[in-house]
C-alpha cells in the first residue's frame, strides 16, 4: 500500500482521536463506526465539491452551534486540514447529503475566498450515517448532556428506533437513554434552547431541575424570558441577580437563574409544611391561651387562668366537648 493510500485511509481514524480521550467502551464504538464509514469511503479519495450541492438533514444534536468565523478564518489562512464525510444523496445525482462536519461547511460556504469544501464520500445508509455522525461528536465529547437528552428524544419520536436501538447508537445503557428522554420531555425544547447547551451541567442537576419543573409546574414562557436575559446579560459580560461569577458560561447563567426562580417562588411546594393558624382566646378582656389549628387538628393552650377554674375545666373538659359537637352537628 503507497504512503498516499495509507495517509487517505487514516484521515477519518484521526478524526476520533480529536479533543479530550473518551471512556474505553466509548472510544471502541466510536472507531468501529468511524472504521465502518472510512470502509465505505469511494476509492479513500479526497474530493474538492461545491459547498451548494450539499444538504444538511441530519437530525439536531446541538443546542448552540459554536461561531464559525475563527474556524473560517483558520481555513482561509491554513487550508482546510481534515475533510468533511457526505453522502450521495438518494434520489438526486450530483447532489450530496452531509454526515458530519457542519461547522468546516459552514465556514467554506461563507468564505469569499473559498470556493470549494475538500470531502470524503461515502455509501452509507440512513443507519450508518447516524452512528457515524453521533460517533465523530461523542469521540470529541462535544455534545452537553441536555443536547444529547434532546438528540435521543428526536430520534424516538421520529421513529428511528426503540431505546434500545437508540441506547446501541447512543452507546449508552437503555436506562440511560429512558432518563434522558424524560428529562428532554419535562424541561422542553423550548426552555432547553433558551438555556443552552450549558457545558458543565451533568445529568444529576438537569434531573433535579426537571423534577422542579415537574412538580412546581410553572409557566414555559416565563422560565424562557428569564432563561434568555440571564444569557443575555452573561454574554454582555454582567452579572445577573446573585451570581458570583462573572464570566460565567452564558447558557450555564441561564441554567442557574431558572434554578435560582423555581427555589424562590416554591418553597412550600418543596415541602415546607402549611403554617398553623394561632387564635387568641380572651377571658375577662385578658388574652388566657390560644386555639391552635393545622393539618387538622386542634390545640387549646390555656396558659393565664386561675388554679380553680382549670381544676374545673380539667373534671369537665369531656362534658364540655362533647356539648360543643353536638352544638356544631345541630347547627346552632
Amino acid at each position: 500500500m503507497t504512503d498516499s493510500k495509507k495517509r487517505r485511509l487514516s484521515m477519518l481514524d484521526g478524526l476520533a482521536s480529536t479533543g479530550a480521550p473518551a471512556t474505553p467502551g466509548s472510544m471502541m464504538s466510536s472507531n468501529r463506526a468511524l472504521r465502518s464509514a472510512r470502509d465505505a469511503v469511494d476509492a479513500h479519495h479526497v474530493w474538492d465539491l461545491d459547498p451548494a450541492e450539499i444538504d444538511d438533514d441530519r437530525f439536531a444534536d446541538r443546542l448552540d452551534p459554536q461561531d464559525v468565523l475563527d474556524l473560517r478564518a483558520s481555513i482561509e489562512q491554513n487550508g482546510q486540514t481534515v475533510p468533511i464525510l457526505v453522502r450521495r444523496h438518494p434520489t438526486e445525482t450530483n447532489r450530496y447529503l452531509l454526515v458530519y462536519g457542519r461547522r468546516r461547511l459552514e465556514a467554506i460556504r461563507g468564505s469569499g475566498k473559498l470556493g470549494k469544501v475538500r470531502a470524503l464520500i461515502a455509501s452509507l445508509d440512513d443507519s450508518a450515517a447516524l452512528r457515524a455522525q453521533v460517533s465523530e461528536n461523542t469521540g470529541r465529547r462535544d455534545l452537553s448532556y441536555i443536547e444529547r437528552a434532546l438528540f435521543a428524544r428526536e430520534l424516538l419520536d421520529s421513529g428511528f428506533g426503540s431505546q434500545a436501538q437508540i441506547a446501541e447508537v447512543l452507546n449508552v445503557t437503555r436506562s440511560a437513554v429512558s432518563m434522558a428522554v424524560s428529562v428532554a420531555k419535562t424541561v422542553g425544547p423550548d426552555l432547553a434552547r433558551a438555556i443552552g447547551p450549558a457545558h458543565g451541567i451533568g445529568r444529576p442537576r438537569w434531573e433535579a431541575l426537571a423534577k422542579d419543573l415537574a412538580e412546581t409546574r410553572p409557566d414555559p414562557a416565563d422560565l424562557s424570558q428569564i432563561a434568555q436575559a440571564a444569557r443575555d446579560a452573561a454574554a454582555g459580560g454582567a452579572r445577573t441577580d446573585d451570581s458570583e461569577e462573572p464570566d460565567t458560561d452564558p447558557s450555564v447563567a441561564a441554567f442557574d437563574a431558572v434554578v435560582r426562580h423555581l427555589k424562590k417562588g416554591s418553597p412550600a411546594r418543596r415541602g415546607t409544611k402549611a403554617r398553623a393558624k394561632t387564635t387568641p382566646l380572651v377571658i375577662g378582656g385578658s388574652v388566657a391561651g390560644t386555639v391552635r389549628k393545622s393539618n387538622g387538628a386542634v390545640r387549646l393552650d390555656l396558659t393565664t387562668v386561675e388554679e380553680g377554674f382549670a381544676d374545673w375545666l380539667d373534671g369537665q373538659a369531656q362534658s364540655l366537648i362533647e356539648e360543643l359537637h353536638a352544638r356544631w352537628k345541630s347547627g346552632s
